[in-house]
């Protein structure tokens, strides 16, 4: 595996920089030590700038290489948020912060986008300039949408711009992606009912609004598998319900339940929305109640530009020698904001035989980072070689 030799001496250093990171976890726009850390590292690196409070508490380097023939700018995102979870590894470096943890490996990809900076600013063997992003909020905080509102393209002159994530299962090092469609648009909707409580004992006086919800649980996925395309993948899931009263002789007077919807398409998004709304309706007016839905639109759909795509697997298969393609799957993440705004491609890298993501036992595999590490540096040494 011709994994860059300078990555393989910096192993220690750069797992040294990601368990430090795994034992502080910061959650969604509170990234401050973080923050302060990669900043610090890159002004160490010398890179020729170091901006933050992009995005609130988000963090870019500027490394220029040895020309700039053609004026091409790559930019390379890293996640740095953790989640809201205890911890259960029992690791040596495991989350010195209560109710916060590294669940999903941010911390491994803010080391290996900083071990990529580090080689970058030292050898500067490309022509163009790399932009280095370190993003907070993923995990639902939308931090790449305020990174980009802060002008994050524009005032950087990025043309293309990628991103990587381990996933657990997948073998150690292998790399997957694919063109089009990836991840999800994940969107979410609460849904309001009133009806007229009363005494258990008399129903007829009521207007049931349990019985409303427990119609509209069946009946919303009527959407998916009646109204949707089957060819195209949309999941809807009713997540969580609640009534106004916790008594068991009442009918109660309010309801609520709350779930997410994930789509592949702006087409399949805007019919689950408004099918969705006309299902509410129709079900609770029939039951001679009311109801108010709030539908909140999340994450756009994860799509990989096609050149982009091209670019970052042979960039993966000469670093581990093959690329596979990845599957579609419905999980949500926010880089594609950014890839709204400049063409580029999210690739995955194997973690190996661990607990899975978001899980209390999961931590990142320090085995990757040098593999992890030499895709950054060759998707900016091989888009940009130097004449």
């Amino acid at each position: 595996m011709p994994i860059k030799n300078r990555f393989a001496e910096m192993h220690p250093e750069i797992t040294d920089w990601r368990r430090d990171i795994h034992q502080h976890p910061e959650i969604l726009y509170e990234t401050h030590r973080t923050s302060a850390l990669v900043a610090e590292k890159l002004k160490e690196f010398g890179c020729d700038e170091v901006v933050t409070g992009i995005g609130r508490t988000g963090v870019v380097g500027v490394i220029k290489g040895r020309t700039d023939t053609q004026g091409r700018v790559i930019g390379l995102r890293a996640d740095m948020d953790a989640l809201p979870m205890q911890e259960q590894t029992g690791l040596d470096h495991a989350s010195k912060t209560p109710g916060a943890m590294h669940a999903c490996g941010h911390d491994g990809h803010t080391a290996m986008v900083l071990g990529a900076a580090k080689y970058l600013a030292e050898t500067r063997n490309f022509d163009g300039t790399a932009v280095v992003i370190f993003q907070p909020a993923e995990e639902g905080g939308n931090g790449a949408e305020a990174m980009c509102q802060d002008g994050l393209m524009d005032r950087f002159d990025i043309q293309e711009v990628y991103a990587m994530h381990n996933v657990p299962g997948l073998p150690v090092g292998q790399f997957a992606i694919r063109s089009g469609p990836l991840l999800a648009a994940a969107d979410e909707f609460d849904i309001h009912l009133e009806g007229r409580g009363g005494h258990a004992a008399k129903p007829h006086e009521t207007v049931d609004t349990t019985v409303m919800l427990s119609q509209l649980i069946v009946v919303l996925q009527t959407i998916v598998s009646r109204n949707a395309d089957p060819i195209l993948q949309a999941v809807l899931s009713v997540t969580a319900v609640e009534t106004s009263s916790k008594a068991f002789n009442v009918i109660p007077q309010s309801a609520r339940l709350r779930g997410t919807v994930r789509t592949h398409s702006n087409e399949m998004r805007d019919l689950i929305e408004q099918r969705l709304n006309e299902v509410v309706q129709g079900v609770v007016a029939m039951m001679g109640g009311t109801a108010s839905v709030t539908y909140t639109r999340g994450v756009p759909v994860t799509i990989n530009a096609e050149d982009q795509t091209g670019y970052a697997e042979k960039a993966a298969i000469a670093v581990g020698g093959s690329c596979t393609e990845a599957p579609m799957v419905m999980g949500g993440e926010d880089f594609s904001f950014m890839l709204q705004e400049r063409p580029g491609a999210f690739i995955v890298l194997g973690n190996g035989d661990s607990a899975g993501l978001h899980h209390p036992e999961y931590d990142f595999n320090d085995e990757i980072i040098p593999t992890g590490c030499s895709w950054f540096a060759e998707m900016v040494e091989g888009r940009m070689p130097v004449v």
